[in-house]
């Protein structure tokens, strides 16, 4: 018995002493913040709300999103009443000659909302580049923790979703602060 306190010890220190020595790289924060998880919740609606407005009884507004302009509008319908600080059109800093412009920005959240519309099918197979080139751009300003995709594919022009957002969906380290990353496609 004494012999395996002693083990255990010794475990617990190893573990100890790698941690130590390994704390962020190896140890990400897996769980994001409440605020975080209802406006996750709520774009994970969208296609419900969307159905509604469109299969109404009366002749009332029907959304065709036909463009990622009109995607952004009713994503900022639903959020806007609820999510004070939503910020919309937010340019990121420049790096190189280029730069990006968030969608909408949740300073209290840390988190940035990224609208997609994929037009056809060649657009379905080249925006995982488009949204790695986001995460570059976006990881430079460092006021966010959280980055959500909101893709909108009416036509189901990604080949594999699945794939997609396993290439996305990895903890990212930057200059010791991490960046999660969500991807929602709807339909």
């Amino acid at each position: 018995m004494p012999y395996a306190v002693d083990a255990m010890k010794s475990i617990a220190q190893g573990i100890g002493n790698f941690r130590d020595k390994f704390p962020a790289k190896v140890v990400l924060e897996k769980s994001i913040s409440q605020k975080q998880q209802e406006i996750v919740s709520a774009l994970n609606q969208f296609m419900e709300c969307v159905r509604y407005l469109n299969t109404r009884r009366s002749k009332g507004t029907v959304l065709t999103l036909s463009s990622e302009g009109e995607v952004q509008d009713a994503l900022y319908i639903m959020l806007r009443p609820w999510v004070a600080d939503l910020k919309y059109e937010d340019p990121t800093s420049k790096n190189g000659n280029r730069f990006v412009i968030k969608d909408f920005f949740v300073q209290s959240a840390e988190m940035i909302i990224e609208a997609k519309y994929i037009r056809d099918k060649k657009h379905g197979k080249e925006v995982s580049k488009e949204l790695h080139d986001d995460i570059e751009m976006y990881r430079q300003r460092g006021d966010a923790s959280f980055v959500v995709f909101f893709i909108y594919d009416p036509n189901n022009n990604i080949p594999s979703v699945e794939d997609l957002k396993s290439s996305l969906e990895i903890d990212r380290v930057y200059n010791g602060k991490s960046l999660r990353i969500e991807v929602i496609v709807k339909p």
